[in-house]
């Protein structure tokens, strides 16, 4: 009887791991990666190095990050909050990368192209601060960020650089007769920039942690009997 039941319990094991090798199988909870507008099924990495794990996030982070401190320290005095800046919008403000439905090379370009628009947004900030060292540092380590993200784009042709006409509109539309005003967009400029390298980064850091986890298969063993079947 024992080894009837083995034998049973052996047939349906095998049978369930065909039907999973089967071509054409559905998988469950597969997670999809697609954006609207992006019509391959799939995306391959031009190298196998991580755009998040690129020491450059760190310098360029660490370069907005005194922002806040300088900032607080120059408006000590006048009890100007960091937070105050919230009332200095700009329209030129680039979007973040949705954290659903948007694919990694999505996501890339929209990066590419907003610190595009920052470093032509910074000759504002320059302008209102001149000899800021973290616009010096943003600029170049901007430039470093650009060439890495676009060396993992597969279509990176497709985000040019601004025109002069492009880039003229952006700094006319910032442009504003009361200086504290300027100055202070000029500081929500720099704060901005900050959020945005942040949820850029997390957007990317989750979407390759991601891929590289579906990607991981930990093989499966069932036990029946004395038999072990790896999966």
């Amino acid at each position: 009887m024992p080894s009837s039941l083995n034998a049973f319990l052996l047939s349906a094991v095998m049978l369930c791991a065909l039907l999973l090798c089967a071509p054409g199988a559905p998988v469950e909870d597969a997670p999809t990666d697609n954006p609207a507008g992006d019509p391959s099924g799939e995306e391959e990495e031009v190298s196998p190095d991580l755009v998040s794990n690129s020491p450059v996030w760190d310098s360029i982070l660490g370069a907005t990050k005194r922002h806040k401190e300088e900032f607080e320290n120059e408006f000590k005095k006048d009890e100007v909050k960091y937070i105050f800046l919230e009332h200095y919008k700009f329209p030129s403000h680039p979007a973040l990368c949705p954290h659903f439905n948007f694919s990694k090379e999505a996501c890339l370009h929209r990066m590419v192209h907003g610190l595009l628009v920052y470093t032509v947004l910074l000759k504002f900030v320059e302008k209102e601060n001149p000899g800021n060292s973290i616009c010096s540092e943003v600029r170049y380590y901007s430039g470093l960020l650009i060439n890495l993200i676009k060396g993992k784009m597969r279509n990176r042709d497709q985000v040019p650089a601004l025109s002069s006409s492009q880039e003229a509109r952006l700094l006319r539309d910032l442009d504003n007769p009361d200086h504290f005003h300027r100055k202070m967009t000029a500081h929500n400029i720099l704060r901005q920039l900050h959020y945005f390298l942040i949820d850029g980064k997390r957007a990317i850091t989750k979407k390759e942690n991601r891929r590289l986890a579906f990607r991981t298969v930990t093989p499966i063993t069932l036990n029946v009997g004395n038999m072990s079947i790896q999966k």
